[in-house]
């Protein structure tokens, strides 16, 4: 008799939707924690550490019987996602750096657009009242998806999932409204 593990690695492979709801589910928290432990970063480094690396589980899992192995596989995937990141992120800061070095003498810096604050205020008003509150206690308040998702009596992966939509949402307005092709 197949085990679960054995059971939910087949039909990840097999790219069934219930599959990966139930991976998701399962072992979300598990590996933000294996992140943070590799990377001893914020959490919301983790959690782009996390989402990069179950892309990377869901295309590469094979049928494991395991859970001992299954589960060094997944910190494995974990690590080695927060390692492309982090130096990713710092080839980034170093690209940075020298675009400032280059422009040290220009002392011009565009203000902030009234008008998109404003419109930004205006759509955020429309929003849920519950996932406003999300986005003001995780944006405004620097809360952490933990600490919010105690606060509403959700799970981290619940935050980050409703944050991620909303901030979506809004992202696809705004290009709506403001892209001019550019």
């Amino acid at each position: 008799m197949p085990s679960a593990t054995e059971e939910l690695t087949r039909a990840l492979a097999a790219g069934q939707e219930d599959a990966v709801e139930l991976f998701h589910r399962r072992y979300f928290d598990w590996l933000v924690a294996q992140a943070r432990r590799a990377t001893r970063r914020d959490e919301s480094f983790c959690l782009d550490v996390v989402q990069d690396a179950m892309l990377r589980i869901i295309r590469t899992v094979r049928t494991v019987s395991d859970e001992v192995r299954f589960r060094a596989w997944l910190r494995l995937v974990v690590q080695t996602t927060a390692w492309d990141r982090l130096r990713s992120e710092r080839r980034r800061q170093q690209r940075e750096l020298a675009a400032v070095a280059a422009r040290a003498g220009d002392d011009r810096d565009p203000p902030a657009d009234q008008e998109q604050i404003e419109w930004l205020k205006e759509q955020i008003e429309r929003i849920d009242p519950q996932t406003a509150r999300m986005l003001e206690l995780r944006f405004h308040e620097r809360w952490t998806l933990a600490k919010i998702g105690a606060l509403f009596g959700l799970s981290i992966g619940t935050i980050d999932w409703r944050l991620r939509k909303a901030l979506g949402e809004l992202r696809e307005r705004a290009i709506e409204e403001f892209d001019d092709g550019v």
